[in-house]
């Protein structure tokens, strides 16, 4: 397997992390009755429930351009040593969003999220003849 796909098999173990984290962010903040109860009326999370929220939408938005690339590259036989280090790069770049996000230090979630950037940038530079 290649380290691109064993990335995106790390992407999408994070996703399930993700999911959890945020759906016990959300729940929690609610109310632990509510959590557990049938969930009837509406209620409003905290901030960082909110975050974690946004950071997981921001994650599934970027894990779709993040697959195809690690697909695309499978198939054209066209990874490198680049294309491998970009996986990595976005990955853990975006392991470090969440809790960058959550935290609410300025330009934290920015830097994270610009780092995965460029981990997409290395991938599909190659694919377009750089």
């Amino acid at each position: 397997m290649t380290v691109e796909l064993t990335y995106l098999t790390y992407a999408v173990v994070l996703l399930f992390v993700h999911m959890f984290v945020q759906a016990s962010f959300s729940d929690l903040s609610k109310g632990i009755l509510w959590a557990i109860g049938p969930q009837d009326e509406p209620r409003e999370q905290n901030i960082v429930a909110g975050r974690i929220q946004r950071a997981l939408t921001n994650y599934v938005y970027n894990l779709s351009a993040f697959v195809a690339l690690a697909l695309i590259l499978k198939v054209t036989e066209l990874g490198t040593e680049g294309t491998a280090l970009g996986a990595a790069v976005w990955f853990w770049a975006r392991v470090a969003y969440v809790p960058a996000y959550a935290s609410g230090i300025p330009f934290l979630r920015t830097l994270a999220w610009v780092a995965s950037l460029i981990g997409i940038l290395m991938m599909i530079l190659p694919l377009l003849g750089y």
